[in-house]
């Protein structure tokens, strides 16, 4: 069928009030992510965020919904307790933003309105900025500081862990100058986030500690057979949300379209990223871990080499926290 967004917004909201029927404890539903923007689809595939708020607990942290074979719902479930300090809302490295940006869709009690009016009061104030920023640099930091108080043996959860505390950095700059960025359009955003604070160098930096420069011409294409063999091969009940089978074409499309552009090797996070999640699932003999590992090792993820990235990851994050210090000098935040 066409995709369009007038469709994907009705087939939304005909789900919502479904919901809203069926379930008596559901406060609000919010709408964020990509779907505000002028893009949501990327190859053509494309998610919908949306967060139910419940007045209880509710059954699941999050759920992944399909409406067509291109495009799903991705609901996160919340608690309408977690949103009583507005002032730690605003702070927040995630929900601030997410707050502050979404549409509200269901809201009989008019509980977001309140709350989203609350956070977007001084949310942009420089030294709230600069808190959301040091909470990705603070994460960052706890991830590498593991890596040196516990014996580290490489593989898909040191490398994962790695792959966070890359992420968490790279978004601690990318929050001085607007919302963290989502994983498809990671590499494909982050330079502009670099220019905006004067630290483009921040970016090769950052396709170093992904081992980019590893990489030869055709290789991500040919991994992109073995990411999909093992994603279609992971046991439905263990896969995490995030790799739910009815999110296979939304990364597949847009690696696909990623190889084939003039930048290749913007695919490389979400690809890194998805891969190494769905290998921590498979045993030590399994060969979709096998392919992983011929991968990482690649790109200089693995062994002794491992170590050397970690001491890059140590000298990206300095830079990192000057960029920080010095962005809250020049705006009057400490």
């Amino acid at each position: 069928m066409r995709i369009t967004r007038e469709t994907m917004l009705k087939f939304t909201q005909d789900t919502i009030a479904r919901r809203a029927r069926e379930s008596h404890d559901l406060v609000s539903v919010y709408l964020c992510g990509s779907f505000l923007g002028e893009e949501f689809l990327l190859g053509g595939a494309g998610d919908i965020d949306l967060v139910f708020v419940h007045a209880d607990n509710s059954p699941l942290d999050r759920e992944i919904l399909r409406l067509t074979d291109e495009v799903h719902l991705d609901i996160a479930h919340q608690i309408q307790r977690d949103y009583r300090e507005t002032r730690r809302l605003r702070v927040h490295p995630w929900m601030g933003p997410a707050l502050k940006s979404c549409k509200v869709m269901y809201d009989p009690q008019h509980f977001v309105d309140f709350i989203q009016a609350s956070v977007r009061g001084q949310f942009d104030r420089a030294e709230n900025v600069l808190e959301r920023a040091r909470q990705q640099t603070d994460r960052a930091r706890q991830i590498w500081f593991s890596f040196h108080s516990e014996s580290v043996v490489t593989g898909p959860q040191s490398v994962g862990a790695y792959l966070r505390a890359v992420g968490s950095a790279a978004n601690a700059v990318a929050s001085l100058s607007g919302p963290p960025l989502t994983e498809r359009r990671f590499l494909v955003s982050f330079p502009a986030r670099a220019e905006a604070v004067g630290r483009p160098g921040l970016h090769p930096g950052l396709l170093g500690l992904l081992g980019a420069p590893h990489l030869e011409i055709n290789s991500l294409s040919d991994w992109l057979p073995f990411w999909l063999a093992a994603y279609e091969s992971l046991p439905a009940k263990a896969a995490p949300a995030r790799l739910h089978s009815d999110r296979r074409l939304y990364y597949q499309r847009a690696f696909e379209s990623m190889v084939s552009g003039l930048h290749p090797e913007v695919a490389l996070w979400p690809l890194l990223r998805t891969w190494t999640m769905a290998a921590s699932q498979f045993p030590a003999d399994s060969p979709h871990l096998k392919t992983w590992t011929q991968a990482a090792a690649q790109l200089g993820l693995l062994g002794d080499a491992f170590t050397e990235r970690v001491d890059a990851l140590d000298a990206y994050l300095d830079l990192v926290e000057e960029t920080l210090e010095t962005w809250g000098r020049e705006n009057g935040a400490s």
